[in-house]
């Protein structure tokens, strides 16, 4: 079998020196039917290895599961890397940040207020223990080692940003290596004051993480590891959008320069990203350092390979620097096929409140949702008031909208941060409660999400308020009670919220589309049942991914989760993606 081993100077491939060319693709990011695709478009641009995160909460919805099917099958994930004649990098955190719901860590964990966050404390390991349990059965027979492709094996992830409890790293160390992992293991933190040694034990590789002043930043990581082969192990080519602002993005030039001075200084990379993906369903995540700026469904990166998995100008730039130190594969990738545009117009609509979810009467103060165990999408909270006026919380996570005996009264966002809202007159309270993603990065990872008590009406608390989790994982109910719209009725009448809407469009077979909601205002949308992501007509998106084997030959349904109201029934597919405008 091969050897993959960590020499004086360079990484050791079957005890020759080689440079790991990387590239991220997060497998839960990709419909797995397009995971070939994008390994393949991977090695053309001249790379060697993938890398990938493993998300813990998507893998655990719940306590207690592991599901690794699907678009979760990370052993066929990582045969498909070995197939392409790739080797592969694994990270499974538990934390994995990535502008993912949590950082990756799931919302049940911090169910009990005992457990810790990324520490040693016992409750906090007895969970980790489970999950890498998990994950290692899937990883440690596709090691190198054993004839797999996986090369390397990380641990936690970017540590020294947030903590220092060596006694939790060295139980992941031991845990591993207990499990049967004999690739080498390694850390990866910023190259900034003291995160390189706070987020690592002596006995593990050193990496850094950087998008600018490679000779600088590669000084630096030298300085603290005097042997062994220089890494970027995450090397930001792009960055990541939230709601409200423009689109991200880097001048491929540039970027390829500083990929030029990483290879010219002899370090092996990882370029994060390679190919984004797209934050399906309710999946992205959020920051918060003292503004709650939630992230947009596109994960498209401004990536070498765009979020439709297509090569962009920065792909073929990365590409010829990589020419320059390696041989590259003659084949280039074809371009984005030419699509067509065309109109749907939705038929029919149900309100979201029609169908109201099952519903628990929880005693005493406003609870958190996490008390329903879903952790993810819409909650619904109900109360009687006796009267009207102010309705204050002590924070909203992350938008409610009010609701007086059916009437909307008002909108509170955790962005603005709002925390009143004006009751005029008592009767049967609903707020409808969107989680807009978790915070993946910093101090409130784990906070709980919902209406935030107390709950003073008049400074006086209300309590006893029920609440119960929207499932719209089956659209099956809303469909069977949604009514056509009258005949005669223009397509510009518009559709109140918050609804659920659906559409028929016929298609030749599976091909990408790109859907775009001009005149809708917020919500989500499903193709066939499945949730290709949020979208707000604040942007920067204007377009949602759909990936093509989600459509079928025939009919095909469009559903739109309309929160507020549309000045038009139509929605249109485009002829290519719109992300939004950048900062230029």
């Amino acid at each position: 079998m091969d050897t993959f081993t960590i020499g004086d100077q360079d990484f050791l491939l079957n005890d020759r020196p080689f440079r790991i060319l990387s590239g991220a693709i997060h497998y839960f990011r990709v419909h797995p039917d397009l995971w070939a695709d994008r390994i393949r478009k991977a090695r053309l641009m001249g790379l060697n290895t993938i890398e990938t995160y493993v998300p813990w909460n998507e893998h655990s919805p719940v306590p207690g599961s592991f599901v690794a099917e699907g678009g979760l099958d990370l052993g066929r994930f990582l045969d498909l890397v070995a197939d392409s004649g790739m080797h592969a990098i694994v990270r499974p955190g538990p934390y994995i940040c990535a502008e993912w719901d949590s950082g990756g860590l799931p919302a049940w964990l911090f169910s009990d207020p005992t457990v810790g966050v990324r520490s040693s404390e016992p409750g906090y390991l007895a969970a980790v223990s489970a999950y890498m349990e998990a994950v290692l059965a899937l990883v440690v027979p596709r090691q190198i080692s054993r004839g797999g492709p996986v090369i390397m094996f990380q641990i936690e992830n970017e540590y020294g940003a947030y903590g220092s409890d060596k006694a939790y790293l060295q139980h992941l160390v031991d845990l591993s290596k207990r499990l049967g992992v004999d690739v080498p293991l390694f850390t990866c933190d910023q190259p900034f004051g003291t995160m390189i040694e706070d987020g690592s034990l002596p006995e593990l590789h050193k990496t850094g993480t950087f998008g600018s002043r490679a000779d600088e930043r590669l000084a630096f990581l030298r300085e603290r590891q005097p042997t062994g082969p220089l890494m970027c192990a995450e090397f930001w080519n792009g960055w990541f959008d939230n709601w409200g602002t423009h689109h991200h993005t880097t001048d491929a030039a540039v970027s390829a320069a500083e990929l030029d001075a990483l290879l010219t200084a002899g370090a092996s990379v990882n370029i994060y990203m390679f190919h984004g993906g797209t934050n399906f369903g309710f999946s992205n995540g959020a920051n918060d350092k003292g503004i709650y700026e939630p992230t947009i469904t596109s994960y498209d990166y401004d990536a070498p390979l765009s979020e439709d998995g297509q090569p962009t100008a920065k792909y073929f730039a990365f590409r010829d620097v990589i020419a320059k130190h390696f041989p590259v594969p003659s084949e280039v990738p074809a371009a984005r096929p030419s699509l067509t545009s065309s109109v749907v117009s939705v038929s029919g609509s149900t309100p979201l409140l029609s169908i109201p979810p099952a519903t628990q009467l929880v005693p005493g103060p406003v609870p958190p949702v996490e008390i329903t165990g879903h952790y993810r999408g819409f909650y619904l909270y109900e109360v009687m008031l006796q009267g009207g006026g102010v309705l204050s919380f002590s924070e909203v996570r992350d938008r409610a909208q009010f609701f007086l005996d059916g009437v909307p009264v008002g909108v509170l966002s955790r962005e603005a941060g709002e925390r009143a809202v004006v009751i005029p007159h008592g009767g049967r309270l609903q707020v409808l409660l969107e989680d807009q993603g978790r915070v993946n990065y910093g101090q409130r990872i784990g906070e709980a999400k919902g209406l935030i008590g107390p709950a003073l009406l008049n400074g006086v608390e209300v309590v006893d308020w029920e609440i119960g989790a929207v499932d719209l994982k089956s659209l099956d109910a809303f469909r069977d009670a949604a009514l056509p719209f009258p005949d005669g009725h223009p397509a510009h009448a518009g559709v109140a919220g918050p609804s659920l809407s659906f559409a028929t469009f016929e298609a030749d077979g599976p091909g990408d589309r790109f859907l775009r909601l001009d005149g809708w205002t917020k919500g989500n949308a499903f193709i066939n049942g499945f949730n290709i992501g949020r979208y707000w007509s604040r942007g920067p998106q204007r377009t949602l991914y759909v990936p093509g084997p989600l459509i079928r030959e025939g009919a095909n349904e469009l559903a739109i989760l309309e929160l507020h109201g549309s000045a038009t029934r139509e929605v249109s597919f485009a002829v290519g993606p719109d992300v939004g405008p950048d900062e230029k």
